[in-house]
């Protein structure tokens, strides 16, 4: 798919994208990430095992990684507004259907219906703030961190109100936090129902340039580490963080810091990214990712796991720039949507597979120490994977140092 860089000229950039950003702040900040503040307590509550407890985030992936191969689809059938506000919508809904019930089935399909979800208003949210930063070259990459902070911005609100109301209200308070979460996700999509976000920025079908796996193929299975290794850590660190001792507010503190980490990711790997040079830029940024979720293997320390989630949270949102890069560095544009695809098909099978297999892990060995090795592990081996990814010999369609 292309997208044409059309967009309403009176209508102020940052503001429309700020407005865009809501849909990844509730779709994933909050619709996908605030399930592991929960977890400890619906674990408790629910009686489920490790594995149970991954599969919610599994089938939330599965969610996400059909939204994200439909939402092109779902634009040009429906239009901007319709895709972006019902994704956020759906979002809603999964919230709310989780605070109804502690059955399995229903909160099965709430996390997935998150993921379908937060990956439409992401995707389309995504593509249509690319759009706007395009028009406005001088300050396109400002204008993008505005979007891609949005995930930050959810962690951080959610990672402050969670841990206290448990606090609050006591075991099996699980379902107060989502009405919590509920309300405070429908405040913050207000912006986006009263703005008109709809403009003659389109999809349309690509000039269907070949695309092969093997030559990336290695890159590929590090992407897939990746999203294996990286959503087993953000499943599972709080209930770590509360086995090991931390209450509430050392709960709030840990997961703020990883939101935190959001808003200084593009001037920490600004040059970075900027490297041409194959696999390089991934390895070193899905490496100090490794670093990050490797730490607490040596403490449980306060200021071990504090430094865990800085250097994790870093890192981790830069990961898919940096994935971007590689594509827009080695493949033609009318390539990239297939390279992306291809790129988003390897890291949505590996956040599919990672919560449930870490899950079984800690179930047969008994310890979450275990599963957070193995989490380490697998981003550690996509890092030497990446690195091991060459330049392509494709014609360049980009500058270099632009993102």
């Amino acid at each position: 798919m292309h997208v044409a860089d059309r967009t309403p000229a009176y209508i102020h950039p940052a503001r429309l994208i700020l407005t865009l950003s809501v849909a990844a702040t509730v779709g994933l900040g909050i619709g996908r990430f605030a399930y592991s503040l929960v977890l400890p307590d619906m674990r408790d509550s629910l009686h489920w095992s490790y594995s149970a407890a991954g599969f919610m985030n599994t089938i939330n992936a599965v969610g996400y990684l059909a939204g994200a191969l439909i939402a092109s689809r779902l634009i040009r059938r429906f239009g901007w507004s319709a895709a972006i506000r019902g994704g956020t919508l759906a979002c809603l809904v999964s919230l709310v259907l989780c605070a109804l019930s502690g059955n399995f089935l229903l909160l099965s399909f709430a996390r997935l219906l998150a993921g379908l979800g937060a990956a439409a208003g992401f995707v389309g949210g995504g593509a249509l703030a690319a759009a706007i930063a395009q028009s406005h070259p001088e300050r396109a990459s400002f204008l993008l961190s505005l979007f891609y902070a949005a995930p930050g911005v959810g962690i951080v609100s959610s990672g402050l109100i969670a841990p206290f109301t448990l606090q609050l209200f006591g075991p099996g308070s699980w379902w107060i936090v989502w009405w919590a979460l509920t309300l405070l996700a429908t405040v913050m999509t207000v912006p986006l129902f009263l703005t008109r976000i709809e403009s003659k920025t389109h999809f349309s079908e690509g000039a269907g340039a070949s695309f092969s796996i093997a030559p990336v193929l290695i890159y590929l299975a590090g992407y897939f580490l990746f999203g294996a290794g990286y959503i087993a850590y953000m499943t599972f660190m709080i209930a770590y963080v509360r086995d090991a001792g931390g209450g509430a507010a050392a709960q709030a503190a840990f997961w703020s810091l990883i939101g935190a980490s959001a808003f200084v990711t593009p001037w920490v790997w600004r040059g970075v990214l900027g490297l041409n040079r194959g696999g390089l830029a991934t390895a070193i940024i899905l490496g100090t990712n490794a670093l990050g979720a490797g730490l607490p293997i040596l403490g449980h320390s306060t200021a071990l796991l504090a430094t865990s989630a800085v250097v994790f949270g870093i890192a981790f949102f830069a990961v898919v720039s940096s994935t971007t890069a590689f594509v827009r560095f080695n493949y033609p544009p009318a390539a990239w949507p297939t390279a992306i695809a291809a790129m988003t098909i390897a890291f949505g099978i590996g956040q599919t597979l990672g919560p449930i297999v870490v899950g079984a892990i800690t179930d047969a060995l008994g310890s979450l120490d275990y599963a957070l090795n193995v989490s380490a592990a697998m981003l550690a081996l996509g890092a030497l994977a990446a690195l091991c990814q060459r330049k392509l010999e494709q014609p360049q369609h980009v500058v270099p140092g632009r993102t």
